[in-house]
């Protein structure tokens, strides 16, 4: 069967193509069109589709949208209710709802050929849920999913076995905590569904004490579910316009919601680990995004293993929705393989690409080496190999790297992305090193979605990954299913001692990551970067500066 899966409805558009229950390719429109999230997550955009990302899925596998079995569409607008009924205040919600039934048209339109008659609503906590659980290498496992969100709930929990979904409770909207989350966001200056892993950072420079203050609004009610009532956030820190110096009133404010948070997490986790007596939890929703939160879950709750899928957000419900109608249509499912389901290019494209660029390049004996020699002489290095991700973190095919045992290169590289100096950036380790330095979350790590706790004797040597509570969120390398990145993980340990690099997104703030070899060149071009690794090719900056 062939299923091309769709997410377009409130935010970070995108489109997945499952096999015969294998998933072969999935992007995000933000890939393709160059605009941050694809679309603002507002109501007169709903109507949008991910037309690009779904045209450059059936063009990888090669297949034509006649040949499509099923095209899933993550949102089913059978389920809604108006948002007066459902405690929202959105005055433009029905047009959503319109948009939504009339998606098998749109759907036609951009994808010439389609039948709208192949096109099948697929609950949004249920492609959610699909994302994760039918995605993981666990056939039998709990699953939470929580966001802002679907038709009338923001979360659900519930029960997979064998691939069967059993429903245990959802919190019917108002209550959200993937929406407290966004009037945090937007109360201190922040984009909201955008920028919210800037308050999970902003939070560990606070302390929580306004807990007394919101412990009540915000707290599970015993039966699986929560409460979230309206917080007046101008009574505990004043609103900050974007841009604007926030004060340790704002970070305390953070650490508040941020620990509240985690502590109703673990009270749903627990209540659903002894309802099914399940030892293991997948999680789904973008609030399965925070990386603090889930370390969290994993070291509390009594779960033996916790699995986030790296497209925890609105774009992984594309995977989920056709996994979910695979699955159902009698397919058997073969587990995530990896994050890398995105565009690659041949070496021959990207010579082509930089001849076109006419810019001076080189074709060493083993780029990991030189790469690695770079990054010990203190060089930047944008990484440009093999497939893209699919989710918001940058897992080694599109990254900037550095060396990480010189504090100034925190600042130098939120400089060189003109982001905020509190953001952290991430360290990278091969997988049979990790344990030797980072403790406490879940070991392998490799997408990228715990904290992990610095060994105290690593944290002088590695003080640019480690962020201002001693944490840090760990990729882990394995080898075997990335040889030239373990390649150069292996060559900068033995010329610096370090078995760690700076992993952080290849692209500058406000801007998707690089996707093709020409956002490549534009982002090396455009920012203070000593090198671009691009397949097998090199592009130095002072020899790009002399042929200038």
């Amino acid at each position: 069967m062939k299923v091309l899966g769709i997410n377009a409805l409130f935010h970070d558009p995108a489109a997945a193509l499952v096999v015969d229950g294998v998933t072969v390719a999935a992007a995000e429109e933000e890939r393709f069109s160059r605009r941050k999230h694809g679309k603002r997550p507002v109501p007169f955009a709903a109507w949008e589709q991910p037309e690009l990302a779904a045209r450059w899925c059936l063009e990888h596998a090669g297949i034509d949208v006649s040949e499509l079995d099923a095209v899933t569409y993550s949102y089913d607008p059978d389920r809604a209710r108006p948002a007066d009924d459902l405690g929202l205040f959105d005055p433009w919600d029905h047009l959503r709802q319109t948009y939504a039934r009339q998606a098998p048209g749109f759907l036609s339109t951009a994808l010439p050929g389609l039948d709208p008659a192949s096109v099948v609503f697929v609950p949004h906590h249920v492609a959610h849920g699909a994302s994760s659980a039918l995605a993981s290498p666990h056939p039998d496992t709990d699953v939470l999913v929580l966001d802002g969100r679907g038709e009338c709930a923001s979360h659900l929990a519930g029960r997979y076995d064998g691939g069967a979904l059993t429903v245990h409770a959802a919190q019917e909207l108002p209550h959200s905590l993937g929406l407290l989350y966004e009037d945090l966001t937007e109360h201190l200056g922040f984009l909201r569904s955008s920028d919210e892993y800037k308050v999970m950072a902003m939070a560990s420079y606070g302390r929580p004490r306004f807990m007394d203050e919101i412990r009540d609004l915000v707290r599970a009610d015993g039966d699986g579910g929560f409460v979230t009532r309206g917080v007046d956030w101008s009574a505990l820190a004043k609103r900050l316009a974007p841009g604007e110096e926030w004060t340790q009133d704002h970070a305390d404010l953070a650490a508040t919601v941020q620990t509240r948070l985690e502590e109703v997490l673990i009270d749903l986790a627990e209540w659903l680990r002894r309802r099914t007596g399940g030892t293991t939890l997948t999680l789904a929703g973008g609030v399965a995004l925070n990386c603090v939160a889930n370390t969290r879950l994993h070291a509390e709750t009594g779960y033996e293993s916790v699995w986030v899928q790296p497209a925890a957000g609105d774009a992984g419900t594309a995977l989920g929705s056709a996994l979910h109608h695979a699955y159902t249509s009698g397919d058997a499912l073969t587990p995530m393989r990896g994050a890398d389901l995105g565009r690659g290019f041949t070496d021959d494209e990207v010579e082509a690409w930089l001849r076109t660029a006419q810019v001076p390049y080189e074709r060493p004996d083993d780029v990991a080496v030189e790469v690695a020699e770079c990054l010990a002489a203190d060089g930047v290095v944008a990484w440009f190999q093999g497939r893209s991700e699919y989710g918001p973190r940058a897992l080694g095919h599109r990254s900037l790297l550095a060396h990480p045992g010189r504090q100034e290169n925190l600042e130098r590289l939120n400089d060189v992305k003109g982001r905020e100096q509190f953001r952290p950036v991430a360290p990278m380790v091969r997988a049979e090193r990790a344990a030797d330095i980072f403790s406490r979350g879940p070991l392998p790590s490799p997408y990228m979605l715990f904290v992990h706790d610095v060994a105290p004797e690593w944290r002088d040597r590695i003080p640019a990954v480690v962020h201002v509570d001693g944490t840090a969120r760990v990729q882990t390398v394995d080898t075997d299913d990335h040889p030239l990145l373990g390649r150069m993980l292996e060559v900068f340990e033995q010329r610096t001692g370090l078995p760690v690099v700076i992993n952080t997104s290849l692209n500058t703030a406000g801007r998707p990551m690089v996707d093709d070899p020409r956002d490549a060149l534009e982002c090396f071009g455009s920012a203070p970067v000593t090198m671009l690794a691009i397949g097998p090719f090199v592009v130095r900056r002072r020899a790009l500066a002399g042929a200038a």
